[in-house]
Parts: structure tokens; sequence; C-alpha cells
């Protein structure tokens, strides 16, 4: 039995021998359980959304030059009006009375001009007379140069008189014109969106600062006016069409088109971290919609860029990793122009993970192009057909590494499912 007892002591060291080596074998890591997107050839657009407040295209506020006292206001908030209605009226009393004065000033120097014209014929006559007895020795020379004398002097008497006229004609054209604004007329077809004044109340009228009595708004024309970065308004111009969705109307959407695009930039909070630049865009609404007022909320959506045929994939599939880390990297697919992905000096380039036949992914440069919502262009880098990683993003981002081997996650599974 002792042989025996051996033998059985020499198994049992082996089977321990063999589940230690066995425990301290390396083992492959688990596979990554990701989402997974195919690459395919489908149409995409590239949007540039906003959003603002609707606005009357034409406003206009309704002030006066003058300051008095406002006697009449012939409309109140959302009449409509026409181009050359009489909207109110200032006490005009006063400025009457300087026209009147101005009136009579103009009308003195007339007179004033008729006199000096009558002495200028006066020593015109006189002048010819002493000539003619010059002629025959009857009137000496110093005579002849004072008559001279004399008719300069009424001409020149004569010209500054007429140059009064002409002052008090510009006197009495001011008193005249200001005797006008008197009365408040609409300059357009429109309505009145806002009252800010009373009669009884006094308008302070000036040249540095505006006393707005009413507000006009041509409503027939709308528009929204908001605000996009720097990395989009770059692919905006003129005339693009948008879509235009007001808050207040649910489910409708509106027709409208890019008018305006500022060529300033709008920057905020300059120097600080939270630096924003930003450019103002105009969006005119095709016609006015029903029910659609001044002041409501609105999103809008322009179509920047179109492509009827392009490789798309989810946009979350594509990625970003520094540039020196890519070194090995394989170069685009074969058949795709060999261009690089990243202009000269930039640190990253973007990448997309493709999934091999054996489920090990293979870290890939790619050129894209342009992006909608949900998928991106893939210019260079990837065909139709092959399938790409795309999620979740803490993986993409940070964890999955070239030849990881990945399984897809299924939604309601809970564990991770075979490809």
């Amino acid at each position: 039995m002792t042989w025996f007892r051996a033998l059985l002591a020499v198994l049992l060291v082996a089977g321990l021998v063999a589940i230690t080596a066995f425990g301290l074998k390396e083992r492959p890591p688990p596979p990554v359980e990701v989402q997974l997107g195919t690459a395919k050839v489908a149409p995409i657009t590239r949007t540039v959304t906003g959003a603002g407040k609707v606005q009357p295209a034409t406003t206009v506020k309704i002030s006066s030059s003058l300051s008095g006292d406002l006697i009449e206001l012939t409309v109140k908030e959302g009449d409509q009006v026409t181009r050359g209605q009489v909207l109110g009226r200032i006490d005009r009393r006063r400025f009457e009375a300087n026209v009147r004065q101005a009136q009579a000033g103009w009308n003195a120097a007339k007179s004033d001009v008729a006199t000096a014209m009558v002495e200028v014929e006066r020593t015109t006559r006189e002048l010819e007379r002493v000539q003619g007895l010059s002629v025959k020795g009857l009137s000496s020379q110093a005579e002849v140069e004072g008559a001279q004398s004399a008719l300069a002097s009424a001409r020149a008497r004569a010209a500054a008189l007429s140059d009064r006229v002409g002052q008090q004609q510009a006197v009495l054209d001011e008193a005249q014109n200001n005797l006008t604004k008197t009365t408040l007329v609409s300059p357009i077809d429109g309505t009145v969106i806002e009252c800010t004044r009373e009669v009884g109340e006094r308008v302070r009228g000036s040249d540095f600062n505006e006393d707005v009595v009413m507000t006009l708004a041509a409503l027939a024309s709308m528009e929204v006016k908001f605000e996009v970065g720097e990395h989009e308004v770059v692919h905006l111009a003129q005339g693009q069409r948008a879509e235009v969705k007001v808050d207040a109307l649910e489910g409708q959407t509106f027709d409208g088109q890019v008018t305006e695009i500022a060529q300033k930039a709008l920057i905020r909070a300059q120097g600080t971290e939270q630096e924003t630049t930003s450019f103002p865009v105009t969006v005119a609404l095709t016609t006015r919609p029903p029910g659609v007022m001044p002041g409501m909320s609105a999103e809008v959506r322009i179509t920047a860029e179109q492509r009827e045929r392009a490789v798309v994939v989810p946009v979350q599939a594509v990625t970003v990793r520094p540039e020196s880390t890519l070194k090995d990297v394989a170069p685009p697919v074969e058949g795709a122009p060999q261009r690089t992905a990243q202009r000269p000096g930039e640190r990253f380039a973007k990448v997309v993970f493709v999934v091999g036949a054996d489920r090990r992914v293979t870290l890939r440069r790619v050129r894209t192009g342009i992006a909608s919502d949900t998928d991106i262009e893939i210019v260079e880098g990837l065909s139709e057909g092959e399938r790409v990683v795309a999620g979740p993003y803490r993986t993409l981002a940070r964890e999955l590494k070239d030849a990881d081997v990945v399984e897809e996650a299924r939604p309601g599974s809970k564990g991770p499912g075979r490809i």
C-alpha cells in the first residue's frame, strides 16, 4: 500500500500544479461592449439652427423735433394706418405766431429793397444829368465823381437789402416747416403697435434725444433675428432657404429666406474663458403667418448645404485622437484619395473604429464633410457597407484602442451580444 499512497500523492501534486498553472495563464481581455453603425450612401443636409424673436421687417418710431402740448391723437394701438395719414397734433399757436412774425420780417425786407431800388433809380438819373452838364462845361469833375459815388452807394445798399430778403425768406421757411411738424403723419403703411403718450402730455422735441409718441410697424413683412456661432456662419449665404417654427403655433412650419448676415462679430466676455463670438443673422418670412405677433419666440432652421449621394455614418462614430499617436495607423481605404485629413500644425486627427470580421477594431483616419443632426459625411477613409463603432461616447473618446475586440450591445439584453 505504500506505493499506492505515493502514487496518490504524486497525482495530487500534479493536479495542484496544473490548476495553479491554469490560473496563472494570461487570459485575453473581455470584449468591449459597444453600439455599431454602418457606413451607407444617403442624402445629407447641413443645417444651421438658431432661436430668436419674430419682429416686423420695418419699425418706425414717431416723434417730434418740436416741444409742445399734445392736443390730439387720431389713432390707438392696433389701428391700421396708411402713408400720409394724420396721427396726432401738437399745439400750433406758438408756431403760427412765429410764421406771422417771419412773414412780417420778410415783407419789411422787401419794402426796404423797393425803397433802395428807388434810390438807385434817382442816383442814376442824377449821374446822367451831371454828366450831361459836364459835357457842356456847366459842371465840374468833382460833381460827376460825387454823383458816381452816390449811385454806387445806392446800389450797394440795394444789394445788402436783397440779401436780407433772402435771410428773412429762410426764417419764414423754417417757421412754416416747424408749423407743418406740429401735425404728426405716418411715413409708412402699417399698424400702430405702441402709444407712449396721451393727449395733454407735453412732447419735448430735441435733436439729441427723441421723445417717442408712438411706434408703427409694417406687419405684412415679418422676420426673425438670431445669432450664429463663428464656426457656423461661414456656411451661410443670402438667399438660403429656411424653416421657421413659432413656439406659440405648435406643429406649424413656415418658409423663410436668409436676407442679412452681419459682417461684424458680437464678442462677449472678451479675454476670459467664457468668451464667445457670434454673428447676427436675419431670416425673412415669405408671408406673415396668421396669428404671429411681434415678440413671439421662434426657432429657425437654415438649409446651408446638401449632398444627394454621400457616404455617411452616425455623427457620434467620428472621434479624435492626438496626431502623435497615429503614426502607425493605416492610411485611408484603397481607392480613396490619399490625402491627410488634417491641416499642417493641427494636433488632432479625426478617426473612426472599423469593425472587422474577427470583431477586432481598426483605427482609421477619415476626412469628413458636412454634418446633419444625426449623420456626418465621410469624404475619405471609409467605404459603403463597412461597420463602425458608434458608441458609447466615453468608450469611443477615451477607452477603445486599435485591435480591441468588441461585441454589440443589443437593446434589452443583459450582457453583450454577438456581431
